[in-house]
C-alpha cells in the first residue's frame, strides 16, 4: 500500500526500512509492539499516519512484509485493530483468531497478545485511552465500575451494530484527512468521541453488556427538575448527556428514560430548546448595527450555523435575523 492510499496520509508519523527505526516509531503512539520480521531475508517497507484526539487516536499502520508481534501488557489504552488488505492471526490470553476486512480484533490493555500479520497486511487502529472508555461507561451505568473491561476478542464488522460504530470511525478519519472544522471544536470532538465510545461498548460484546442492555432505574420526577435546573443554569457551557446524569447521580439510560417519560423529549434537546430561548430573548432586544447573530449563536453553544438556524425557525417560525431586525 502507497503512502497516498494509506488511510490519513497527511498526518505521516514515518517510513522507514530499518526495523529498528519502526519499532521504536510505533513505540512512541501505540504500545512496545515488540516487532520483528517473520523471515529474516524480506525486506521492511514499514510507515504509519497517526492522529490524536483528546480520548481516542487513529493509527493507519503498514509493514509491507510479514512480521510478528509481541508486546508487552500495556495499561493505557484499549485497541480496535481493523484490516484494510489481508489478514492477521491475533492471539490473546485463551482466544486466537484470524483477523479479516471482515472480523476486526479488539485488544486488551491487560492481557498477553502475539500477532502475526501478512505482508500486504495493512491496518487501521483506533485507540481508546482506557481511563476515558472505563469513566464513560460508569457514566453509562450510573455507577462506579466493579472491575476492568473485558472485550470479545473478535468484532464482527458485518453486524448492523459494528457496522454504526464503523460509520463513527470514518467520520472522525475524513474529517482527520481534510482538516475538518469538526475536529477543531471541543464541543463537537467531545460529542464525537462520546459515541465512539458509546457505541463501542454497546455493539462488542464485554462482561459489562448484561448490565447495559439490561432494565435501568427509573428516575423520578425530582431528579428530572434537578437536570432541568442544570441545564438552565450552565446552558452557555460545553455539556453532554454524561455531564448532567453524572451532576445528578444517575446514568445516562436512566436519565434520557426520565425525560422522556416525564417531559416527552431528551435532555439534550431540552438543553437546545433553552438555548434557543435565550438566543431568540437577546435577538430580541438586540440593536442590528452592534448586534449579530452569529455571534450570539456562539455564545449560546450553536457551532453550526446552518443546523442552528433551521432549528430557530421551526421553534419560533421566522429566522434569527427576522428577529433581530423587527
Amino acid at each position: 500500500m502507497t503512502a497516498q492510499s494509506l488511510p490519513l496520509a497527511a498526518h505521516e508519523r514515518f517510513h522507514t526500512h530499518d526495523l529498528d527505526e519502526a519499532r521504536a516509531q510505533v513505540t512512541g503512539t501505540l504500545p512496545d509492539f515488540g516487532l520483528r520480521l517473520a523471515q529474516r531475508e524480506t525486506r521492511l517497507d514499514a510507515r504509519m499516519n497517526a492522529v490524536n484526539f483528546d480520548r481516542t487516536g487513529l493509527c493507519a499502520l503498514d509493514y509491507g512484509a510479514e512480521v510478528l508481534i509481541t508486546p508487552r501488557p500495556w495499561e493505557s489504552s484499549f485497541l480496535v485493530a481493523i484490516p484494510l488488505a489481508g489478514v492477521a492471526e491475533v492471539v490473546q490470553g485463551r482466544d486466537r483468531l484470524v483477523s479479516t476486512t471482515k472480523l476486526a480484533s479488539v485488544l486488551s490493555p491487560t492481557d498477553r497478545l502475539t500477532l502475526r500479520w501478512s505482508a500486504g497486511n495493512p491496518q487501521l487502529m483506533v485507540r481508546f485511552d482506557r481511563s476515558a472508555l472505563e469513566s464513560h461507561l460508569g457514566n453509562m451505568l450510573g455507577r462506579r465500575l466493579r472491575g476492568p473491561i473485558s472485550f470479545s476478542l473478535g468484532m464482527d464488522l458485518t453486524q448492523s451494530s459494528s457496522r454504526s460504530w464503523l460509520s463513527i470511525v470514518d467520520l472522525l478519519r475524513r474529517e482527520a484527512e481534510a482538516d475538518g472544522t469538526m475536529l477543531a471544536q471541543p464541543l463537537a470532538l467531545r460529542q464525537m468521541e462520546d459515541l465512539l465510545m458509546t457505541q463501542l461498548l454497546l455493539a462488542q460484546p464485554n462482561n459489562y453488556t448484561p448490565a447495559l442492555l439490561g432494565e435501568q432505574p427509573r428516575v423520578a420526577p425530582p431528579t428530572v427538575k434537578r437536570a432541568m435546573e442544570l441545564i438552565e443554569a450552565h446552558a452557555p457551557e460545553p455539556l453532554t448527556v454524561e455531564d448532567i446524569a453524572e451532576a445528578v447521580g444517575v446514568g445516562t439510560r436512566a436519565l434520557q428514560d426520565g425525560f422522556r417519560r416525564h417531559l416527552d423529549t431528551t435532555p439534550m434537546a431540552y438543553l437546545r430548546n433553552v438555548r434557543l430561548d435565550r438566543v431568540h430573548a437577546e435577538l430580541t432586544v438586540g440593536a442590528p448595527g452592534t448586534t449579530t447573530v452569529t455571534d450570539i449563536a456562539f455564545r449560546w453553544g450553536f457551532v453550526h450555523l446552518g443546523r442552528f438556524s433551521t432549528a430557530y425557525r421551526q421553534r419560533f417560525g421566522q429566522t434569527p435575523s427576522d428577529t433581530l431586525r423587527h
